[in-house]
């Protein structure tokens, strides 16, 4: 090893050992290797996790039957109010408040005895007229022939035979009286010109009543069948005839008149009902027509006024597309869009234009074709454009689709 001596500026003096050259090829080597340990130690990249998971459901046509839901009020099949034909003095009610009532039966007794006592004078007045015509008779025909032998004078003779039509035309006068005496007596007793069930009675025993008075005594309502009036407004009922005209629709004519009805609490009526017609005239403080539906009664579970709900049939829709109200949502312009998984296996996002819901469904008029994959669950994890696994429910046309996976047959059961 050779040393060298130098001096710096101050004087001093350094020693610089130089190295020899295999110590530094020493070095370089050992640096090398350390670098090559470190570089073969490094920790690869982290691979990308793989696509998510959604299940879709394959849009198909159905046929569907559509129906539209109206709010209406029960009426009575018939109604009677029930009025005395004559004045007069209540004697006695003879029915029951609230009770079923038959045709004809009676339902108030008025005092008789002044109709009775006028129906009497007429039948003796009638007697006494029915008395005298016979002799009237006689003498014209004793008349006749004394006047044919010049025996009596033709005004003699004309005045019995005056005599005589006068006799038969009071004869007649005492017959209609006593006709009309008859009908009153028979008004005295007021019955009941329908079958139904009566509601209170508005007077009692000893009240004075007046023929064709305003206020009712009792009413009548005949409640089997009982009648349903529904307005529809005449905007929907345009529609429903363009699309008839479109062929959109379609009538069934097994099932296009008949009706169910949903009760105030909510429950189905177990009876279908029949609609009977649509009034050609429209309200004109409310836009619309109303629809007479008729349904069987017999246990008189409906009364009339009570609010309802009638489904009522629209018509055939042999295309209808539908899907789960999970698979729509709304863009921020509140129109409603729906993500579907494409042929390239990515997310797409498709707007719809929704006709109405049906259950747990969306009606949808435009913006799905058939075949298309709609995803139904795992939207939230999802965006357009990115990659997916789809995963298909076995039911695709099933109103509901189970969130379970593990099961989808048993919501296609249901």
């Amino acid at each position: 090893m050779k040393t060298i001596r130098f001096e710096n500026q101050t004087g001093a003096i350094r020693r610089d050992n130089r190295t020899r050259p295999g110590v530094r090829a020493k070095t370089l080597m050992t640096l090398f290797c350390g670098l090559s340990l470190t570089a073969c130690h490094r920790p690869s990249p982290p691979q990308s996790p793989p696509p998510p998971e959604v299940v879709t459901i394959t849009v198909a046509v159905q046929p569907l039957v559509l129906t539209t839901e109206l709010p209406g009020r029960t009426a009575p099949y018939r109604i009677a109010e029930i009025r005395p034909q004559i004045n007069g003095l209540i004697q006695k009610r003879l029915f029951t408040e609230g009770s079923d009532v038959q045709a004809g039966q009676d339902l108030y007794q008025l005092d008789p005895a002044p109709f009775q006592a006028v129906l009497d004078n007429a039948k003796a007045a009638l007697g006494r007229s029915e008395a005298n015509l016979p002799a009237l008779q006689s003498r014209v025909a004793r008349l006749r022939e004394a006047v044919a032998d010049k025996a009596v004078s033709q005004q003699d003779y004309d005045d019995t035979v005056a005599a005589l039509n006068q006799a038969g035309a009071d004869v007649q006068y005492w017959k209609a009286t006593v006709s009309s005496a008859q009908i009153n007596l028979a008004y005295s007793r007021i019955v009941s010109p329908i079958s139904g069930r009566i509601g209170k009675s508005t007077v009692t025993d000893g009240a004075i009543v007046s023929g064709y008075q305003p206020l009712a005594l009792a009413t009548v309502q005949q409640l089997d069948p009982i009648y349903v009036d529904v307005p529809q407004s005449t905007a929907e009922l345009l529609r429903l005839q363009r699309r008839f005209e479109n062929g959109q629709l379609t009538r069934d004519g097994v099932t296009a008149n008949k009706v169910q009805l949903v009760l105030d609490d909510g429950i189905r009526y177990p009876l279908e009902g029949e609609l009977q017609f649509r009034d050609v005239s429209v309200d004109p403080s409310t836009a619309s027509v109303i629809l007479r539906m008729v349904f069987p009664n017999p246990t008189g579970v409906l009364l009339p006024g009570m609010f309802v709900r009638a489904m009522v049939q629209e018509g055939v829709n042999g295309q209808a597309i539908l899907i789960p109200q999970q698979a729509v949502s709304r863009d921020p312009k509140g129109n409603p869009v729906t993500l579907i998984v494409n042929d390239a296996g990515t997310i797409e996002q498709r707007a719809l234009r929704l006709d109405r819901a049906i259950g747990n469904q969306w009606l949808v008029s435009s913006g799905l074709a058939v075949g298309d994959r709609v995803v139904v669950e795992g939207m939230q994890k999802v965006r357009p454009g990115s990659p997916v696994k789809a995963v298909r429910v076995e039911s695709d046309t099933h109103p509901a689709v189970n969130p379970d996976k593990t099961a989808p047959a048993a919501a296609a059961s249901k």
